[in-house]
């Protein structure tokens, strides 16, 4: 990690994203390897001594405390003199907005102000890295947004480094410098939100980030009258972009996953890429200014989705055409599921 980056440590439960973070906190054992910060080895340094602070989904604020004391009491356990203290905890309040709070109990807070006493927390330490563990979790959809960009503020404004683990891909992809995509205690990929979502390393990758899901269609890379793509029931047949061509002529006659995402399936001709295929379509989901298409293709048992503008309206139960962007395909190794791009 660079000093001062914002990275995102994202994956299913049990992908091992919390436990690393614990261990760079110090609360958990390490089996091997060595963690350095600031060019120093802290395997043996105990946490408190790790100049970290930790944010967690459950807010850990004392009951009995007011705000003012629940964000003094780690610097008084330090023994800061109280005028440091003060200073401290009212610089905090002012950069999360709780002045007006620092007198009340948690219980006499929302969820979304316990959120930010625990961040002030955190602020009053001025630690050299911020470490969060789902923080926002236990939030509804608007209070999360809203601590979504409460934190990235932050970063901007306190220029220091956070390391932040989340289930959720939309915090990974709002937050995130970089991302760290993990499945089985496993790094699948670290790069930028862009790069991780439009040039996954592996099929787990390119399924896990994107909603709705990438659709994925096994089949073979033929090389009949130019190299086309063709799955194994006859019933899908796209011809390769001229960017592809190049990197799957070594995969020709063998068996593929390809990938596509739902946006880049059209209603109408986007574009020279567009490659019209007869759909079935069974499901419009109207979700706003977005449609959802849910179809089936000739003889493929799987159903596939699509998302369109709100202004096209097809029937479902019908044959339509849709359009897929053979530019925007991507392609997967059928056994180790890496990317052929």
């Amino acid at each position: 990690m660079e000093d001062k980056e914002f990275i995102v440590l994202v994956g299913p439960s049990g992908c091992g994203k919390s436990t690393t973070l614990r261990m760079i906190a110090g609360l958990e054992e390490i089996s091997e390897g060595k963690i350095f910060i600031d060019e120093s080895v802290v395997n043996d340094v105990p946490p408190k001594d790790r100049d970290i602070a930790m944010v967690f989904q459950n807010y850990a604020l004392y009951p009995h405390m007011s705000v003012y004391e629940n964000l003094a009491f780690g610097l008084k356990i330090r023994k800061h003199d109280k005028a440091d203290i003060d200073k401290r905890v009212r610089n905090a309040a002012q950069i999360l907005g709780i002045n007006e709070y620092l007198e009340r109990k948690p219980k006499a807070l929302s969820g979304g102000q316990r959120q930010r006493v625990a961040l002030g927390r955190a602020i009053v330490r001025d630690p050299k890295v911020f470490l969060f563990d789902e923080p926002l979790s236990n939030l509804d959809a608007n209070l999360r947004v809203q601590m979504r960009t409460e934190i990235a503020r932050l970063h901007k404004q306190l220029q220091t480094t956070m390391i932040y683990v989340t289930h959720d891909q939309i915090e990974a992809m709002s937050l995130g410098d970089r991302i760290v995509v993990m499945k089985g205690g496993i790094v699948q990929q670290i790069d930028s939100p862009l790069d991780i979502y439009h040039k996954p390393a592996n099929k787990f990758v390119a399924g896990f980030i994107g909603s709705p899901t990438m659709n994925f269609i096994d089949g073979t890379i033929t090389n009949t009258n130019g190299l086309a793509f063709r799955d194994s029931t006859g019933s899908l047949s796209l011809p390769l972009s001229p960017s592809k061509k190049d990197s799957l002529a070594s995969v020709a006659n063998k068996e593929v996953s390809l990938g596509i995402r739902p946006e880049s399936i059209y209603a109408k001709s986007q574009n020279d890429s567009s490659h019209s295929v007869t759909v079935q379509l069974d499901v419009t989901e109207p979700v706003g200014n977005e449609i959802f298409l849910y179809f089936k293709i000739g003889k493929l048992p799987e159903q596939y989705v699509s998302r369109i503008p709100s202004d096209i309206h097809p029937t479902a139960g019908k044959e339509i055409q849709l359009f897929f962007d053979t530019s925007k395909l991507h392609f997967f190794d059928k056994t180790t599921g890496n990317s052929l791009l």
